[in-house]
């Protein structure tokens, strides 16, 4: 099979820092990881503003459901990049930047690095066309800090429910090369990425990722 270009994510770097008051921390990594509890946990012990991609805003809202709803039409791997790509200009547009320049951290559930993992590298499409995309919505807003976590397939497989979505339905060897992908993001990106074990108490995994923030950006 021909391999896509640019697949492996050497070049996708973005620029920093950015030209903001507060921090912009985002949490990745696979389903069942536990990040939406704990990305809840830092916001609520740093004092930020909690949010997550896609469908915080209105329009995010509708553009979740024509990316996730198993019920509804199934966009082709472009399509759902765009659509990614539109939630997220607006998500930066309407909640992300206005917060941070009133000088208050944003942590968000999900960010550029979800669309990497997920479309340029799990799709295919790329990572320097999928970075680029995401670039021109955010105005080149990027992550002073992404937290990866991971958990061991065990775990995983313990806390998976039913899936809610067309993605997390999508389970196997595309969550593989999510996995994957994820991995090679934050190696290439070791100075704006930090990857933490998911697998221990809600407490004490909480406790590793304030460490490494407090660490990484002194909040």
């Amino acid at each position: 099979m021909k391999q896509p270009q640019n697949e492996h994510p050497q070049q996708a770097q973005t620029t920093y820092k950015n030209a903001t008051k507060g921090y912009l921390i985002a949490f990745e990594g696979g389903e069942t990881t536990g990040k939406t509890t704990q990305a809840r946990l830092l916001a609520e012990r740093i004092g930020a503003r909690l949010s997550f991609e896609p469908g915080a805003t209105e329009l995010g809202h509708i553009i979740r459901s024509l990316v996730l709803d198993p019920q509804g039409p199934n966009p082709n791997p472009r399509a759902e990049a765009l659509l990614l790509a539109a939630d997220r200009a607006q998500h930066v547009s309407e909640i992300i930047r206005p917060t941070l320049e009133t000088g208050t951290h944003v942590v968000t559930d999900r960010y550029i690095g979800s669309s990497l993992a997920y479309q340029g590298i799990a799709r295919g499409l790329g990572t320097d066309e999928v970075l680029a995309l995401s670039q021109f919505a955010t105005q080149n807003l990027a992550c002073d800090l992404t937290v990866l976590l991971e958990v061991d397939h065990q775990t995983a497989r313990s806390r998976q429910a039913e899936p809610n979505d067309r993605i997390e339905a999508e389970m196997t060897k595309f969550h593989r090369r999510v996995l994957e992908g994820y991995q090679a993001l934050a190696t290439q990106d070791p100075k704006h990425w930090v990857i933490v074990n998911g697998n221990g108490s809600v407490t004490e995994v909480a406790a590793t990722i304030y460490a490494a923030v407090q660490k990484r950006l002194d909040v």
